[in-house]
């Protein structure tokens, strides 16, 4: 008889991405027969544009598709780093730009480098899930601090100057922010970078959001770096903004005396991100490519500008609208006192997929769903048609509810 399979134990602090379960259900109810609109993970329905898609044909044919550097390409890092300069007048060292796989790969490198055993990362909650679960592969400790409406969902200087200690190593923030769309104002940010150079720590800045900001114009960490500070690493990635999610692609930006650790960690781990990848990448930052994605922020800010008044039009209260990505976190309390609850019931009865706030942390989980407006406007209202629908079966019972999920076929 074979022993049992003895896993390590690390593996017992990482808990299944629930979204990604959820969306497998969808895509069975799909394959049943039934139709569905995902409104659940972040991935936009724009794909790479053709000059993108040009670059990677032409990779192909010149077989550019061995090993590159560990840190990436020289000339992908050099278009990054003009792009800092063009796009946010920013000057960033081409050598302290790491290309990764994705921006998990840049935080999965960070958190390497960065945090010992035991050591913590503040995060606000809710925040994307495997964020904390990155810290406990590595053995560190994922600290949630509960962040509501009244803070923008987002963690503020006084609340990291209230929560630091001993063992506090770095603060993660993202902005905006999965799952809420909101971001921090400049300001704030400024000041809760100050706490933590003051504690000596590391401010960890999740930026792949924020291309997609949409009521004021992006800026970027990188503005509160000064020449005898080391404490800030930006992560990017080509996934949201470029619309790349497949190619597993990103990038971060350290202080120079991290980059070598960084490259010795990148080499053991995951020797260089895809080179096809890479080179298809250095078309993202032509004027043309620019100009396309401009145009489809556009389009994702139209999105959100029907989205919002629809739901709360429905019933929903939505205490914070989202000024970027393309999330909506929504209070459901008024008609479910269980999110995930009421999300299976949304998906089975109405053929729509939402997300249960269970999977972003511990502040209220059954009260929020998250939505994602990564789908087109047709798709969101015929999803408005079904959830209003929805809503009204539930009031009227069962025999409704019953009608209502056929409407979902």
């Amino acid at each position: 008889m074979n022993a049992p399979l003895q896993l390590a134990a690390r593996t017992q602090r990482i808990e299944p991405f629930h979204v990604m379960e959820l969306q497998k259900r969808a895509f069975a109810l799909e394959k049943a027969g039934r139709s569905i609109i995902h409104m659940t993970i972040g991935e936009p329905d724009f794909t790479a544009p053709p000059p993108v898609l040009e670059a990677l044909a032409a990779a192909l044919d010149e077989a550019r598709s061995q090993y590159t550097p560990a840190l990436g390409l020289p000339s992908l890092r050099a278009a990054i780093a003009d792009f800092y300069g063009t796009r946010f007048g920013v000057s960033v060292d081409p050598g302290q730009i790491v290309i990764t796989a994705g921006a998990s790969g840049a935080l999965l490198l960070t958190i390497a480098a960065l945090v010992n055993p035991g050591e913590e990362v503040l995060m606000p909650d809710p925040c994307y899930p495997c964020n904390r679960h990155f810290v406990a592969a590595f053995e560190g400790r994922a600290r949630l601090i509960p962040a509501g409406p009244d803070e923008r969902f987002q963690l503020s200087a006084a609340m990291v100057r209230q929560h630091w200690g001993a063992a506090t190593r770095a603060v993660l923030v993202a902005s905006p922010s999965n799952p809420t769309g909101t971001s921090i104002a400049f300001s704030e940010l400024a000041s809760l970078v100050g706490v933590v150079r003051a504690q000596g720590g590391f401010a960890i800045v999740d930026e792949i959001y924020q291309l997609l900001s949409y009521d004021s114009p992006p800026r970027t960490a990188l503005e509160l770096v000064s020449p005898d500070s080391h404490d800030i690493i930006v992560l990017n990635s080509f996934s949201k903004y470029f619309h790349m999610t497949g190619w597993r692609l990103g990038w971060l930006v350290a202080p120079p005396p991290l980059v070598p650790v960084l490259e010795k960690l990148a080499q053991n781990l995951f020797i260089c991100a895809s080179a096809l990848a890479q080179h298809a990448a250095l078309a993202c930052f032509t004027p043309e490519c620019l100009a396309i994605y401009e145009q489809r922020k556009e389009e994702f800010r139209r999105r959100r500008d029907y989205l919002v008044p629809a739901l709360e039009g429905l019933g929903f209260e939505i205490p914070v609208p989202p000024d970027g990505a393309f999330y909506i976190y929504v209070d459901c309390s008024r008609f479910s006192p269980d999110s995930s609850t009421f999300a299976d019931a949304l998906l089975e009865e109405a053929g729509v997929a939402v997300v249960p706030g269970h999977d972003f942390g511990d502040n209220q989980p059954q009260r929020w769903l998250r939505l994602s407006y990564a789908t087109s406007l047709p798709k969101l209202e015929e999803a408005v048609r079904r959830i209003e629908r929805f809503l009204g079966a539930r009031a009227l019972g069962p025999a409704a509810r019953e009608a209502g999920r056929h409407g979902g076929h």
